[in-house]
């Protein structure tokens, strides 16, 4: 039996079947090995998001290639792959070409989309930044969990030219080592914001520079008015995983943490076996215990 875990928006997710589809020949079939627990799962499963069908449960997995589609050149049975195809919470599923890359090992690190999320808040934007860098240009990244450590290690990785300041409270020795120091609050004005935040502070507290770029990298749920935004001739861009570019992002990922140029290993801080504690893992994701940052189920019944 081909198991998976879903939701339906009432707090909680269950087990049941999931029936794989027939191969084609421009897929892969993965044995599950870890899923990441998203945010987007959780508010999923509360009822804020979604939710979404059976077959997009799950889309933070790593898994071991099972068979392979007559088109697949680049993997075989036995390799381990990154896949940001769903439903990743199942215990085998298929994913399509340029949705899956290649890893070294099976290690949480490898549980790519994640990271190629922060790096496409980049790299979607990635002109428009570079048209407000150069001597004595500013840039804000409110927030300073995840996607924000990848979004700051994209810039440098790209050599863009611009001062940096990040406002946030959370990983403040992770962001000292890197000869970062954390801002509460915000005084300045700025060329570039990648806002990262939950609340409305880009719409409701001045800044932005005129011609300013703001690039809006988390979901929101706000009431507010453009007007100053407006006013300034702001431009606003909204990177999506969805770009057909993020296969691109999943290859600068794997790179990237291989040669150890992007360190991630604080932020996966605990893993929950798949047949004894998934229960707690989307419980542990909602209430975000001391100490929690991201969480992942893992499956110990194909011997990695």
């Amino acid at each position: 039996m081909n198991r998976v875990l879903q939701t339906t928006g009432q707090n909680f997710f269950v087990e049941t079947v999931y029936d794989v589809p027939p191969l084609t020949p421009d897929e892969i079939c993965v044995r599950a090995v870890m899923t990441g627990v998203c945010r987007s799962d959780v508010d999923m499963m509360t009822g804020n998001f979604g939710p979404l069908p059976l077959s997009m449960q799950g889309h933070e997995g790593l898994g071991r290639v099972v068979s392979i589609g007559a088109n697949i050149k680049d993997v075989e049975p036995g390799d381990y792959v990154a896949t940001r195809g769903e439903p990743a919470y199942a215990d085998c599923y298929n994913v399509r070409k340029n949705e899956y890359v290649r890893v070294p090992e099976a290690h949480p690190r490898y549980i790519l989309e994640p990271v190629a999320c922060g790096i496409n808040v980049v790299t979607q934007s990635i002109r428009e930044i570079a048209e407000r860098s150069g001597p004595g240009k500013r840039l804000l990244i409110i927030g300073s969990g995840f996607l924000a450590w990848i979004a700051y290690n994209t810039l440098l990785l790209n050599h863009v030219d611009i001062d940096i300041t990040v406002q946030g409270g959370s990983n403040a020795k992770l962001w000292n080592q890197a000869g970062m120091t954390l801002t509460n609050e915000v005084a300045d004005t700025y060329d570039v914001v990648i806002d990262l935040g939950s609340n409305d502070s880009v719409f409701t507290k001045d800044v932005v520079n005129n011609e300013a770029l703001i690039v809006f990298g988390a979901q929101k749920m706000i009431t507010t008015d453009f007007s100053n935004l407006l006013w300034k001739a702001c431009t606003m861009i909204f990177p999506s995983p969805r770009t057909n570019k993020f296969y691109c992002c999943m290859k600068d990922a794997e790179q990237w943490i291989t040669n150890g140029d992007i360190n991630i290993d604080s932020f996966w801080t605990k893993g929950y076996n798949r047949d004894t504690e998934w229960q707690q893992a989307f419980s542990d994701a909602l209430t975000r215990p001391a100490g929690y940052s991201r969480g992942y189920i893992y499956w110990t019944d194909h011997g990695y």
